[in-house]
């Protein structure tokens, strides 16, 4: 690792230890030339498989593209972070998982609505409206009446009332 301050390739690790949530370590390195001291952090590089598209076009699987497609779903809901980024990781471990070179849209856009599924019925609503075309009002009635049959009741108890405590429906 080559100094940050001098340039100088030779530097020695002083401290290593774990970070974030265990995937990364943090390394404190000391310059032999100059004596400065600097942070370096080493993660694993792991290739995701290529996301083949519903025209056939192949990209690469984008984080940041299926962070914003879930947060659009939850836009204004009341979801914690935390819980969305939870969601993220075991989509994305479920495509390192997969031992595949390439998966289509179609199964991780699957994945992506069981997760919003246990977190929010809305975001599920939204995000199926979108990823399944909605034909009509019949389709949509369907999506809600299989979402609230297919609930168990540990996602009942997550999920966030439409109404507020005590209204009835209108």
């Amino acid at each position: 690792m080559r100094c940050p301050f001098c340039g100088s390739p030779d530097t020695r690790v002083i401290d290593s230890r774990l970070a974030g949530e265990g995937d990364q370590i943090r390394r404190r390195r000391e310059c032999v030339s100059c004596n400065e001291r600097f942070t370096t952090y080493e993660t694993a590089e792991l290739s995701l498989p290529r996301i083949v598209k519903r025209d056939g076009s192949r990209e690469p699987f984008s984080e940041e593209k299926l962070r914003g497609g879930m947060t659009h779903a939850l836009e204004k809901r009341p979801v914690e972070t935390e819980r969305v980024e939870d969601a993220i990781n075991r989509i994305k471990r479920r495509l390192m998982g997969a031992g595949e070179r390439e998966i289509p849209s179609s199964r991780v856009g699957e994945w992506v609505m069981e997760e919003l599924r246990g977190l929010d019925q809305v975001a599920y609503i939204r995000f199926a409206s979108v990823y399944l075309s909605f034909e009509d009002v019949d389709a949509f009635r369907e999506v809600i009446e299989r979402l609230e049959k297919d609930l168990t009741p540990e996602m009942r108890k997550n999920q966030i009332s439409l109404l507020g405590e005590g209204e009835e429906p209108a």
